[in-house]
């Protein structure tokens, strides 16, 4: 069972990922300098490089078209903690691209020497102001900057090459280095797709990074069991509770860096459907923003998240620290479920006149609304078929209400599901 064996990544439950780098100035389309034909990626636009074969040496000049005049990190870490909810943040710190958002001495494919910025810096600072614990995300075998390095055929079956060797020890190791010893609030390692390494080189850098740093937390994308917790496909939730520390990776549209074609946004009632299902059965949910070149996230991904953020910070007793909640007999459309004892809190995600929860064994003390404290009439009974009931009465005013949390006062430290009877 997977263990971070760290108290703050078990209670956080609310995640914020921010995929940004070179690939945000394309914003998902590139112009050949050879032949002047326009190209725009048909995938997610941090792969643009890998997908359209652009040559390394054409991609590399795009450090000096990279302007992030505009991000303020402390406003955004602000934004983030406040209106978003969010309890971590993890950034790109190098994508598949090669390219490194913080000060490099490994490489000078980095921001400092593009830009004059450590934009890792800046970030990590602003986190240690505003009390939000501080991750990264490092590509530790796809390096398309790096001829040694793994890149993705979409044919291929991920073979081992020896030559991969060279860019793990001289560029992949001292860069982890770096960044665990530079930026000192580092809590996280977001490692992804392995590729390649075998298991031995999984657990090498495994061991490398708790040398350094060992209340590191590190995702399982390092492959091969060697991370501290689950992490789940790309916006895929276990349809069970899943026991143990994951995380699901999401996205507010289709794809994680900039791209200006895709304005397939997510409604923010599904997202926060998402979120609470996701911490019901025991995970994190960790979603993503991609902001544009100059650092401003886009004005519909940012309603999105305020959305969504209203919700968490409003009802926050219902979604930090709480635990697994079980499997309840029952599909309700617009309820979900999250616990922590003696209370069991009820999301109620439509408008409805009253609450029913069928099959609900508990003695009840009593029910409040979350966001205001405010005492509601509920009684728990049995119904004509000999099943247990509980019912909260939702006042008038609420009926065309949605988007709300009820927390119910147990006698008992568990909620009592039980099952369905013949």
């Amino acid at each position: 069972m997977a263990d971070t064996k760290q108290q703050w990544f078990k209670d956080a439950k609310y995640g914020l990922f921010i995929h940004w780098g070179l690939y945000s100035i394309l914003a998902g389309e590139w112009k050949d300098p050879k032949t002047g034909v326009v190209t725009k990626t048909d995938r997610i636009a941090e792969w643009i490089e890998n997908n359209l074969n652009i040559d390394k040496e054409d991609y590399r000049k795009l450090k000096d078209e990279f302007h992030p005049d505009k991000f303020d990190a402390d406003a955004f870490v602000k934004r983030a903690k406040e209106q978003w909810g969010v309890k971590y943040i993890v950034l790109t710190s190098k994508h598949h691209e090669g390219f490194a958002m913080y000060d490099s001495k490994v490489s000078d494919f980095n921001s400092v020497k593009a830009t004059g910025r450590d934009l890792l810096r800046e970030l990590s600072d602003a986190c240690k102001k505003h009390d939000i614990t501080m991750g990264i995300y490092y590509s530790q075998a796809q390096d398309w900057d790096d001829d040694r390095a793994y890149k993705k055929d979409h044919n291929d079956k991920n073979a081992w090459k020896p030559e991969f060797r060279g860019y793990f020890e001289e560029k992949c190791k001292p860069q982890v280095k770096e960044l665990l010893e530079n930026y000192d609030n580092i809590s996280l390692i977001w490692f992804d797709t392995p590729m390649g390494m075998t298991p031995e080189e999984s657990k090498e850098l495994r061991d490398f990074v708790k040398g350094i740093k060992p209340d590191c937390v590190i995702s399982g994308r390092i492959g091969h069991q060697q991370g501290d917790y689950m992490t789940t496909g790309d916006n895929f939730i276990p349809r069970l509770p899943y026991d143990g520390d994951w995380e699901v990776p999401a996205t507010v549209n289709d794809t994680w860096g900039y791209n200006k074609y895709d304005t397939n946004w997510k409604n923010p009632d599904d997202i926060l459907s998402l979120l609470l299902k996701i911490i019901s059965k025991g995970g994190n949910y960790l979603l993503n923003v991609g902001p544009m070149a100059d650092g401003i996230v886009p004005e519909k991904c940012v309603e999105i998240m305020n959305t969504v953020g209203k919700y968490v910070t409003e009802n926050a007793e219902a979604i930090y620290g709480t635990k697994t909640v079980g499997i309840y007999p029952y599909e309700i459309p617009g309820i979900e479920f999250t616990r922590r004892e003696h209370k069991l809190y009820v999301h109620v995600l439509s408008p409805r006149i009253r609450i029913e929860l069928l099959n609900v064994g508990n003695q009840l003390k009593g029910a409040y609304l979350v966001s205001t404290g405010e005492k509601l009439e509920c009684f728990a009974r049995t119904v004509c078929e000999g099943d247990s009931m509980i019912e909260v009465t939702v006042p008038e005013k609420m009926h065309n209400e949605k988007n709300y949390c009820v927390c119910l006062e147990l006698e008992e430290e568990d909620p009592i599901f039980e099952p369905i009877t013949d």
